[in-house]
């Protein structure tokens, strides 16, 4: 009999889960009966969503490419809730710029280009490389099973746009890391899954004027809108409870395919 794994009674640290697509994450696992660590920066709301959502929720004020504060926020879980079981990486940047300004005489520049890199691969790795640590202590499931890894990647990693080659390079890097740590991990029963977001109705959109999101709207096939935080976090429910999902790119998407 298939060994189909419950959210309820899991702890997961959720990194960016202080708005956005974190944000739904949390909320979602708090809801169906998980605790929740938040890791955000500290600049960010973490604190009162942590406090609005009660006991099984708390909030680690770190930055994800600090070595001491991830690890802090994975001591944290198991201090407050004993445990860690699903990490979910939400924390990301973005810039767009184009490769050369040949107007202005313009490159892009270095500095914002590794800053995306950092954030955005080093700063995933970082987190799943402490977590599983504390993952390793869990006891296994009749399955063997004892945690799992969830990162966001975006179409952006196949269907990059024009000044998107650092968010592009980044997300494609969380692509690509995505099997072998899946394969480095199995022997620890630890799952890794990657999701591959399209267009979704974040801060990072809802900074747009609404002419421009509802042209980006239209371009999705169906559903013909921008996608809701919570259908995210109902993939990550989804493949927290499904062992068998392992190693793989997930597009959440609505069948959209970028143009340039």
């Amino acid at each position: 009999m298939a060994n189909i794994r419950c959210v309820k009674g899991m702890v997961g640290l959720v990194t960016g889960g202080a708005s956005g697509l974190g944000r739904a994450t949390v909320e979602r696992l708090v809801k169906n009966g998980a605790s929740a660590v938040i890791l955000d920066l500290p600049s960010s709301d973490g604190q009162a969503l942590a406090a609005s959502l009660g006991d099984r929720c708390a909030f680690a004020p770190a930055d994800v490419t600090s070595e001491a504060d991830v690890q802090s926020a994975v001591s944290l879980a198991r201090e407050k809730f004993g445990k860690l079981d699903l990490a979910v990486n939400c924390a990301g940047i973005a810039v767009a710029v184009k490769t050369y300004n040949f107007k202005k005489d313009v490159p892009h520049s270095l500095e914002d280009f590794q800053r995306v890199i950092n954030v955005n691969i080093a700063g995933t790795f970082n987190v799943i490389r402490l977590a599983v640590g504390e993952m390793g202590k869990n006891e296994p499931d009749a399955d063997g099973h004892r945690g799992c890894i969830i990162n966001t990647a975006s179409v952006a990693a196949f269907d990059g746009q024009v000044g998107q080659a650092a968010y592009s390079a980044s997300k494609g890097g969380i692509v690509g890391m995505t099997l072998p740590i899946a394969r480095d991990l199995a022997p620890m029963g630890i799952r890794v899954v990657t999701i591959a977001p399209g267009l979704f109705s974040t801060p990072l959109l809802a900074g747009l004027p609404e002419k421009v999101r509802s042209f980006l709207a239209r371009q999705v096939p169906f559903p013909s809108r921008l996608g809701d935080p919570a259908e995210f976090a109902h993939l990550v429910t989804s493949l927290a409870e499904n062992p068998m999902i392992n190693g793989e790119v997930i597009r959440l998407d609505g069948a959209i395919r970028m143009q340039p």
